[in-house]
């Protein structure tokens, strides 16, 4: 939120059962995918870098109900990227609300000078403060599905998707002031850098978490490379970091099968209300 002389402005943020995950920024990169057909042109309209724009649109998908953006691999700034019916709705739906938030805050400013209240400066800083951002790369929301309780902790199932269920371990304290019980919302984040790759099987790892994808995009940088895999039926991705001499090993390349592997104890939870 920003103040002038005249009149208090906003950005939108939507907070919904899906997450706080949609904002002005990433409405205008729909909008431009929308426009222009293409994700390296629609980056430079909004502007992002093509990365950031291709990180958004994987975050975006990873936590709504349907998918937002399709997509058709074709080389590092090729293929084409397509809206669906329901992003369409979706942009529309917070055009509207943001259009009614203005108006919300125009009365603010106008009850604010009626009351001699010029200086919001503290009403900034309490927003800033309620703000919530994560570092973790990979951030997933569904429903709990089933909760197996210890004598320490407590093992939680989350439906991603139909055939997606990712696992965590938290302890029963935690599960208690979260509140977690089948059926309730949850947001779940994942490091990048806590997931392995598996190219073929390996029994020797015992990690709970098991999750068999495409790789759609290889960023290489001077030390470590970002890949991220693309989950067959569903719009979910998930992004790791390995090192770069582990990307030549592995023979890593776009269009390989492989399995990302990550322990139940490195899911971070948080409870939506």
């Amino acid at each position: 939120m920003t103040v002038n002389a005249t009149k208090l402005t906003g950005k939108l943020l939507i907070d919904t059962a899906m997450g706080s995950f949609l904002g002005d920024k990433r409405i205008r990169l729909l909008e431009a995918i929308d426009t222009t057909g293409s994700i390296s042109q629609a980056a430079k309209a909004v502007p992002l870098s093509y990365k950031a724009a291709w990180d958004a649109v994987d975050d975006m998908n990873n936590v709504a109900p349907e998918p937002l953006v399709n997509r058709a691999v074709g080389g590092r700034h090729g293929g084409g990227t397509e809206l669906t019916a329901f992003a369409r709705r979706l942009i529309a739906f917070y055009r509207a609300l943001e259009k009614e938030s203005q108006l919300a805050l125009e009365k603010l400013t106008r009850n604010l000078a009626q009351n001699g209240v010029c200086d919001v400066d503290d009403f900034r800083q309490v927003l800033r403060r309620m703000s919530m951002k994560s570092s973790a790369r990979n951030q997933f929301a569904g429903p709990v599905v089933a909760i197996k309780e210890g004598v320490v902790d407590a093992e939680i199932s989350i439906q991603l998707a139909p055939e997606l269920v990712l696992t965590a371990i938290v302890t029963r304290e935690s599960a208690e002031n979260l509140g977690l019980v089948m059926g309730r919302d949850v947001l779940a984040f994942v490091k990048a850098s806590s997931i392995l790759l598996l190219t073929g099987d390996d029994g020797h790892i015992s990690a709970r978490n098991r999750f068999t994808g495409v790789v759609t995009r290889l960023h290489q940088g001077a030390v470590n490379a970002e890949v991220t895999l693309s989950m067959p039926g569903s719009q979910h991705v998930i992004t790791a970091v390995v090192t770069d001499d582990s990307v030549k090993r592995m023979g890593l390349a776009v269009g390989q099968r492989v399995t990302a592997v990550f322990k139940a104890s490195s899911v971070f939870l948080a409870a939506m209300e």
